[in-house]
């Protein structure tokens, strides 16, 4: 479509919210894009539909199709509300709406809590600001066949998002995935939401859900003797401005650990993020301010949750006694490590019992696995994946603990999502069972190094935004796709799994069939030496995300440092075979 076209079709989709049934302040800032003769915003605002993926909602706040308001707000709930009375007739249709610290949260949770019950819907809608695990857990405990989260997670100040759950307390997967989005697909007109809430079926639900939440989370300890041992030992933790505040502190508190130093200027709840550029733990810059704080009061370990809490970064002291990052295959190898250990020292691992991955995660934690002899499942990215393999196995085996290497873990199975107020506990636990044996993290960090292999993971996100960069992704995906390369950093390329098309084409031209439950746009090449890439379109941001992982060898913890600028070497060299 030429730009002449492209602006004639944006401007009639803006005419109809001129003249629709649409509120006056949402007119006003219509008839502003219209009236600017650089049409970039009125073409940004309405060129597409905000997409209801499988996971929901996620875009920049603002008014038109392609942004986040109370009309596409209103049109998925509207939609949802469709499905959950044909998939349920003639029952009490019962959800749990939440929403985290972003700007307009808690306008969009009302909005969500008012469609629903104009529908015939309970809705249970948390008092204030959650973490999304809570929203997860609270639709099992409360016997719901879903459930919303307003959020963005980790995204910039702009943006907020829409995360809608199944009964299970898991997002969507087939066939509800594509049928809610054809429900949403089939609400064309404003006209045919129901905005005016019933206030009689919504109920708001707070302490009480928090209690028994943090109750579960605090039955999860392995170590209660080395917690009771080093329950002074010095946590910093920052919510980031977001919703770990609720919850985290006092969880930790109640595991038994008395000594949980803030960030005071990040525990203000602030939808503009104020000290950070940021609001995500994957970043160095996001975690500044609690490092410093950690140097000054000299900590143990330092733990960040993102803006909606199911995300957890940290920070561990290494050898010379300087802070570092510990990324988020490290926290899943670390967690996955001391899990299936402590199972295993309380004779609690039967031969019964699983965890998770995703298939861009670094491959030691199936490395782990095995020499526990447990199965490690692997998954698409995306925790509704991991959640579906505890579905499936609920009654046959026991999930154990499952994560992604986007700081994602969920270390129990009452939460159906990645959960950083169990995580952060959990975290904290292995932290002092570490230094009840002597060891400091990093040195447990080595230590699984040295027994099971060294790898080094790196994720690259290439950012193309808006209409342009949605085409350029897609080419980029096609032309990796087709021209596959022959080596990496000088290592032969022996496989090439393509999750599009369900193959894995070795070097030599055999194809076989990969068994995944659908198809999803990654690719993936293997190396000789026994490295991975992986790239995907993120299915969240306007970004085409590479993982690298490479292997090395560590044979002692004073080897780290050797192992690591090896490893780094190689994956500079992977980068240039990449185009990167």
């Amino acid at each position: 479509m030429d730009n002449a076209a492209l602006i004639q079709e944006v401007t009639a989709k803006a005419n109809v919210w001129l003249n629709g049934n649409y509120d006056a302040e949402t007119k006003e800032g219509v008839k502003k894009l219209l009236e600017n003769p650089d049409k970039t915003d009125l073409i940004e605002a309405f060129y597409r539909d905000l997409e209801f993926g499988t996971g929901g909602l996620r875009g920049i706040m603002g008014v038109g199709t392609n942004r986040m308001n109370r009309y596409t707000v209103g049109s998925a709930t509207q939609g949802l509300a469709n499905y959950l009375k044909k998939q349920f007739p003639g029952q009490q249709i019962k959800v749990v709406v939440g929403h985290d610290c972003r700007n307009n949260s808690r306008f969009f949770a009302e909005t969500t809590a008012d469609v629903l019950s104009a529908n015939g819907i309970k809705v249970y809608l948390f008092d204030a600001l959650r973490p999304t695990p809570e929203v997860s857990f609270a639709i099992r405990e409360l016997g719901c066949q879903s459930g919303v989260n307003i959020t963005a997670s980790h995204n910039p100040k702009e943006y907020n998002g829409y995360k809608a759950y199944w009964n299970d307390g898991a997002q969507f997967v087939a066939p509800h995935d594509t049928a809610v989005i054809d429900e949403v697909l089939a609400i064309k007109s404003i006209d045919d939401v129901k905005f005016q809430g019933n206030k009689e079926l919504i109920e708001i639900i707070g302490k009480e859900i928090d209690e028994k939440y943090k109750k579960l989370i605090c039955g999860l300890s392995l170590s209660p003797e080395a917690i009771k041992k080093n329950a002074d030992m010095k946590i910093v933790y920052t919510p980031i401005h977001g919703t770990g505040i609720m919850l985290i502190p006092d969880t930790l508190k109640q595991f038994g650990f008395k000594n949980i130093i803030s960030v005071d200027e990040q525990n203000v709840i602030s939808g503009d993020f104020p000290t950070v550029v940021s609001p995500n733990p994957e970043e160095q810059a996001a975690m500044n301010m609690a490092i410093e704080k950690a140097k000054e009061v000299d900590a143990d370990l330092v733990m960040a949750s993102d803006p909606d809490a199911d995300r957890v970064g940290s920070a561990i002291k290494n050898a010379k006694g300087e802070w570092m990052l510990v990324n988020g295959n490290q926290m899943g190898m670390i967690l996955t490590y001391y899990l299936l250990r402590r199972w295993k020292e309380l004779g609690k691992l039967k031969g019964k019992e699983f965890v998770v991955k995703t298939i861009v995660t670094t491959e030691l934690i199936k490395t782990i696995a095995d020499k526990y002899n447990t199965p490690c499942y692997d998954v698409y990215t995306g925790f509704k994946w991991i959640a579906d393999i505890i579905k499936k196995l609920e009654g046959k085996a026991q999930y154990i603990g499952g994560g992604e290497e986007s700081y994602g873990y969920l270390p129990q199975d009452f939460v159906r999502d990645k959960d950083a107020v169990s995580t952060c506990s959990m975290l904290a636990e292995v932290a002092a069972w570490a230094k009840d044996n002597g060891m400091s993290m990093y040195d447990l960090l080595c230590k699984i190094y040295a027994e099971f292999g060294f790898s080094l993971n790196k994720g690259i996100s290439v950012v193309k935004k808006g209409k342009s960069g949605a085409e350029e992704i897609k080419a980029m995906m096609e032309n990796y796709r087709k021209n596959a390369p022959k080596d990496l950093g000088g290592s032969k390329v022996v496989l090439v799994k393509d999750y599009a098309n369900l193959t894995a084409t070795s070097a030599d031209g055999k194809v076989e069939k990969l068994e995944m439950p659908t198809t999803s746009n990654v690719l993936q090449y293997f190396t000789e030496d026994g490295s991975k890439v992986s790239i995907r379109p993120s299915g969240t941001e306007p970004k085409i995300k590479f993982y690298i992982e490479v292997l090395g060898e560590m044979k002692s913890v004073e080897d780290y440092d050797k192992a690591m600028a090896a490893a780094t070497a190689k994956i500079e060299a992977f980068k240039v075979s990449l185009g990167l």
